[in-house]
């Protein structure tokens, strides 16, 4: 087993709904990304396109990339993103988050690819719906801080 490494910023996260919703401060992040998987699921032979995430699936390897980067080596993509951060420590314990994140863009019309990491969720939403998004999620941000100061 390794050890964790443990330093200031590694401490629990928020777990309560009502602050999370209330308190998140989604930014959109520059640039557009992509989602392409590959049948090697060799990561350490694709680091070179400087993912910023992956994942083994059984059907291959995703990797998150670039747009630019993955032009410049011709990888093939379907889909275009942006990437929406949410700027509060949520915990991965938290139950919740991405349901309502999801159900509010899926009421706009808009996809939600979500990836929890250990500090922030982060949301890939179509390049041309960000703007729609950013919006959704202030008012829902809004509509939780109404809530909790009721």
């Amino acid at each position: 087993m390794v050890p964790l490494l443990r330093n200031h910023k590694n401490m629990p996260g928020i777990t309560s709904l009502d602050t999370l919703l209330s308190s998140m401060q989604p930014e959109l992040q520059n640039g557009n990304y992509i989602f392409s998987t590959f049948t090697d699921a060799d990561i350490a032979g694709k680091l070179y396109l400087e993912p910023i995430s992956y994942f083994h699936e059984k059907e291959g390897l995703t990797l998150i990339i670039r747009k630019e980067i993955a032009d410049k080596n011709k990888i093939e993509y379907h889909s275009v993103f942006k990437l929406i951060s949410l700027t509060i420590h949520s915990s991965l314990d938290a139950v919740g988050l991405t349901a309502a994140i999801s159900q509010k863009l899926a009421d706009k019309g808009i996809s939600a690819n979500v990836i929890a990491a250990y500090f922030h969720d982060h949301i890939f939403v179509p390049e041309e719906k960000a703007s729609l998004a950013i919006e959704s999620l202030h008012e829902l941000q809004q509509e939780s801080l109404k809530k909790v100061n009721a």
